[in-house]
């Protein structure tokens, strides 16, 4: 299968091409469909979550498991590849240890408004790019889930267009979570909800 990414994207290793569940895809397009039957599917299980206990590993990795182990061997599991973008792969646990003992404690501290803790915990886990694909939809999924949740507030709008492919909501996006790897957190807070 031949894999055109758009801008940003994450490329897939030749061994991570290899963990695709349906071998009778052969385009991209076809992919895509079949990634977001299953992310769909996912959402329908968020719905029905009544516990709020999803800020930890094991719930990260479980609902990225959801969202694509219909197509995917390797999802859930954390990748085992550099990439584009994303720390060092042996850094993962250590590095999302680290950021749910954060967000427990700002939850605990009442450090943030709901907005900004939520877009603030998505920056962070698509800087740390735990998974070999699938690292912003799952990011833009956690933040949602954490409005919904844990703050009772409606989900983000995420520019209210498809950030997976190229366009103006996708460069903004983009741009902002650049932004944010510098500490400037303004175009992400603002781009969440337009």
């Amino acid at each position: 299968m031949s894999i055109k990414y758009s801008e940003g994207a994450t490329p897939l290793e030749p061994d991570e091409i290899k963990g695709l569940l349906l071998t009778h895809i052969t385009k991209r397009a076809e992919l895509d469909r079949w990634e977001m039957d299953n992310i769909n599917q996912a959402y329908q299980w968020t719905d029905q979550l009544k516990n709020s206990n999803i800020l930890n590993e094991d719930f990260i990795r479980l609902l990225h498991k959801k969202m694509f182990g219909n197509v995917w061997k390797w999802a859930g599991q954390f990748r085992k590849s550099e990439k584009n973008i994303g720390i060092p792969w042996v850094e993962i646990p250590v590095e999302l240890k680290l950021l749910c003992d954060d967000v427990n404690a700002w939850l605990e501290f009442d450090t943030y408004a709901a907005d900004k803790f939520a877009a603030r915990f998505h920056h962070r886990i698509v800087y740390i790019h735990p998974f070999a694909n699938g690292n912003g939809r799952h990011a833009r999924l956690m933040a949602d889930l954490i409005l919904e949740k844990i703050f009772n507030k409606h989900p983000f709008t995420w520019g209210r267009a498809s950030l997976t492919k190229q366009g103006e909501s996708r460069k903004l996006y983009i741009e902002a979570l650049k932004a944010a790897d510098d500490f400037d957190y303004s175009l992400l807070m603002k781009f969440v909800r337009s």
